[in-house]
C-alpha cells in the first residue's frame, strides 16, 4: 500500500464509501464526489482492466472504451506490479454473479 494515501482523511473516504447500502446510494454518493469526467474516468479504467484480463489487445480496448494507450498502460501495470486491487474486486464480483 502506497503510505502517500494512507490518511485519516482517505480513511474516512473510505468508510463512507462502505457504508453505502446499495447502487442508488452510490449513484448519489458519487455523484455529489466527483465530477462527472471523473467518475467516467474511474469506470472507463476498471473496464480497461477487465478487458486486460480477458486478454483483449489495446487496439481492442481503446475502441470500446476510448481509453488512450497511456491509460491502458497505467491500468496494465497496476494489474502486473499494484496491490491486486482490481483483482480482488474482479474475483469477488464473479462469485457474487455466480
Amino acid at each position: 500500500m502506497n503510505k502517500k494515501i494512507k490518511t485519516p482523511e482517505v480513511e474516512q473516504l473510505f468508510k463512507a464509501i462502505m457504508c453505502l447500502e446499495n447502487i442508488d446510494e452510490c449513484f448519489d454518493f458519487f455523484e455529489d464526489l466527483c465530477t462527472i469526467n471523473e467518475l467516467l474516468s474511474l469506470s472507463q479504467r476498471y473496464e480497461v482492466a477487465k478487458m486486460l484480463r480477458e486478454q483483449k489487445t489495446y487496439l481492442e480496448i481503446a475502441e470500446k472504451t476510448g481509453a488512450s494507450t497511456a491509460t491502458i498502460s497505467r491500468v496494465n501495470r497496476s494489474l502486473n506490479y499494484g496491490n491486486d486491487g482490481y483483482d480482488m474486486v474482479m474475483k469477488r464480483l464473479e462469485t457474487k454473479e455466480n
